[in-house]
């Protein structure tokens, strides 16, 4: 599991990651509003742990205004009823009052995971090509297309977030977890290969695009409108 924490306050967040870190889950600290929500729309996060009163903006709706979808724990140390009824409208997927409990913390964290997890549809369907994430195969009009676990992997990232740009970070960590990750530039030979086989299958070259300094997305090719006789 892999979580941001977007805290101001450097001595508690110190804590939490500690503490998230003891748990065997990988933690990465942003301390502004701005620098958290870039982070988060690279994809590459299970969850997201929010401090309610970041001083510099208003980062939940802003996340979720950028249709970032990762569960997002607001975590604060204003009790009202106010306060925790705005933070779920506002798109929260959960309320957690400070000081907390570090077993509190760790079973409302794999609660709102599973639930995220449990909501993932088996299969993604992107133009001809239809993704089935419980047996990690993928085909293009009912016929298997041929990839490398690797390659499944790749595109399996990009589909999770269809639409979205991801980072080729959140690629490499997505293909190797953090554990003896090769420098980002194999993701794109990965992807130049994935191209080739999508558009030899679809006779089309649109699926998979560059943002140039940002990443690849994956979207529904382009296709022109019907012209009414």
């Amino acid at each position: 599991m892999r979580i941001l924490l977007i805290d101001d306050d450097r001595t508690a967040a110190d804590g939490v990651t500690l503490l998230l870190r003891c748990e065997g889950i990988e933690t990465v600290w942003a301390p502004v509003g701005a620098e958290g929500i870039s982070l988060a729309k690279t994809g590459a996060y299970d969850l997201v742990i929010l401090d309610l009163w970041l001083a510099d903006m208003d980062v939940l709706k802003t996340v979720r205004e950028s249709n970032i979808n990762t569960p997002v724990l607001v975590v604060s140390g204003d009790e009202t009823v106010a306060s925790r009824v705005t933070a779920l409208r506002s798109g929260a997927d959960d309320f957690l009052i400070k000081p907390f409990h570090r077993a509190e913390l760790m079973a409302r964290i794999h609660a709102i995971v599973r639930r995220s997890q449990a909501q993932k549809f088996s299969t993604i369907t992107t133009g001809e090509l239809v993704l089935n994430l419980d047996d990690k195969s993928a085909e293009v009009s009912g016929t298997p297309l041929n990839l490398t676990v690797k390659e499944y992997m790749v595109l399996e990232a990009l589909s999770l977030r269809k639409g979205a740009t991801l980072s080729k970070e959140a690629v490499l960590h997505h293909l190797y977890d953090g554990r003896d990750e090769p420098k980002q530039k194999i993701i794109d030979v990965f992807v130049c290969k994935l191209r080739k086989k999508l558009e030899d299958a679809t006779g089309d070259d649109d699926y998979i695009k560059t943002v140039w300094g940002q990443g690849y997305s994956l979207s529904d090719p382009y296709r022109e409108p019907a012209i009414a006789a």
